[in-house]
């Protein structure tokens, strides 16, 4: 929501046209692709750079205080990690934004590793972001499970190689079973550890 709403907010400011349709077509997508998108046009790096800038700021704006983890979100985390995972958070956001979320929900020590938008050179939903998360991690793709909520990062995982998980937080059951994941959840606080295991056996057992 605070995502939409920053860009709503710079669209006008910009005098663009933005629509929750096409917040949605590029939800999980870096600033770099979506502004042209939402211009209309081809796009310089540099006003590129500007407008990501005052929209990321203006989403820290509108976070401040406000953020909190999803449901079971801190209770899979813990049960993964006494199970034996490795945790990694692969993001097209900023590192500002990820920090800035980080130090607000002070999740930092729940995970092992990190992955923005710096770290890649293509975006979801190109594998860079979570192909990397699992190098960082030490893991091969075939011991790695994504969850997801965003077509572009239900795909992105797929295209890593990896297991994907998806969350029926901003699409719906039948949009996101149409990008192919693995399984398909309301909530993160309807998983735990042994359905990572699950996934992960056949895989593992070649």
């Amino acid at each position: 929501d605070y995502h939409l709403r920053s860009w709503y907010d710079l669209a006008e400011k910009t005098g663009y046209q933005m629509t929750e349709e096409l917040f949605l077509e590029t939800f999980g997508m870096q600033n770099s692709q979506i502004v042209p998108l939402l211009a209309g046009e081809a796009v310089d790096e540099q006003t590129i750079a500007e407008l990501s800038e005052w929209k990321e700021a203006r989403y820290r704006e509108l976070i401040a205080g406000e953020l909190k983890l999803l449901p079971g979100a801190v209770e899979l985390l813990k049960d993964l990690r006494a199970n034996g995972f490795k945790t990694a958070i692969g993001t097209s956001t900023p590192k500002v934004n990820l920090e800035f979320m980080l130090e607000q929900t002070q999740a930092g020590p729940l995970f092992d590793a990190y992955v923005s938008a710096e770290d890649v050179e293509n975006s979801k939903p190109a594998p860079d972001t979570f192909t990397k998360a699992g190098e960082k991690l030490g893991l091969t793709p075939s011991s790695c499970v994504v969850i997801e909520d965003a077509l572009p990062g239900v795909q992105s995982g797929k295209n890593a190689g990896m297991k994907v998980i998806a969350v029926t937080s901003t699409r719906t059951a039948e949009e996101l079973r149409e990008v192919g994941p693995d399984l398909i959840v309301s909530g993160l606080d309807q998983l735990t550890a042994a359905d990572f295991e699950t996934l992960l056996e056949p895989l593992q057992a070649n």
